[in-house]
Order: C-alpha cells, then sequence, then structure tokens
C-alpha cells in the first residue's frame, strides 16, 4: 500500500512536502492545492479541465 501512496499523493518539487488543500466552499469550482510554505500552488481549472502549476 506504500507504494501505491507514493504515486497517489502530490508533493512540493522544492521541500516534497505534501500539498495541502485548504477548505473552501464545495460550490467553487476550482481546486487549489498549495505547499504549506508556499513555495508551489497548483489550481485545477474545470473549464480549461487541466491544471496550472506557480512556483
Amino acid at each position: 500500500m506504500k507504494f501505491l501512496k507514493k504515486f497517489l499523493t502530490e508533493q512540493c518539487p522544492t521541500c516534497k512536502k505534501t500539498l495541502v488543500t485548504p477548505k473552501v466552499s464545495s460550490f467553487c469550482g476550482g481546486i487549489v492545492k498549495s505547499c504549506p510554505d508556499g513555495h508551489y500552488k497548483k489550481e485545477y481549472h474545470p473549464a480549461l479541465e487541466t491544471y496550472i502549476e506557480t512556483e
């Protein structure tokens, strides 16, 4: 199971910490995942059906 967990968790490329998702309203269309230290941010946009990564 640890093998699968490695592929399913997303990590910051700088510090290798797990990305966190803040608690937001379920009516919001996008999903934002970010590094706890602020190095990296990954946003999912449903209209574009893609992720936008920001460092």
